[in-house]
């Protein structure tokens, strides 16, 4: 599994959100700036967090991004399932994928299985909260 530029983005924007949360709506500019990531590219992230409700977005002088939740209820997990799509370390595990025809006698299966629930528990486990406090060093003894 390798998460790209636009996963590692979306977490950075969401982190950038939390840490600048006052309740209004953050410019798309102040945002870019700061993360020091292109205007139109993250344009193009911010519409997917918009559209799956992971923010709020008003168009005009005073519009930007806000988040709409309290950082704790955004899991690292969620945020890289959307941006990324599936998170399985193997095809035959993608959901709504197509069964493999060696999966009744695959000797890998269960180490792939188990690898899938291990990435998948450790990062619904972490929210934006944690990165933005890093709390990681804490909960997980770094």
């Amino acid at each position: 599994m390798m998460v790209s530029t636009k996963g590692r983005y979306a977490l950075r924007v969401m982190v950038d959100l939390t840490e600048h949360n006052t309740g209004a709506y953050i410019p798309l500019k102040d945002i870019a700036e700061r993360q020091n990531i292109s205007r139109k590219y993250l344009e193009s992230i911010m519409v997917i967090l918009s559209k799956a409700g992971f923010v709020d977005s008003l168009q005009g002088k005073s519009g930007g991004y806000r988040l709409n939740r309290h950082p704790k209820e955004y899991t690292v997990g969620g945020i890289l399932k959307l941006t990324e799509g599936a998170l399985v370390p193997v095809a035959c595990l993608e959901p709504g994928g197509q069964k493999c025809d060696r999966s009744d006698y695959c000797k890998t299966l269960p180490l792939w299985v188990e690898l899938d629930r291990l990435i998948n528990g450790y990062l619904e486990g972490i929210t934006i909260e944690d990165l933005t406090e890093n709390n990681l060093n804490e909960k997980y003894l770094i």
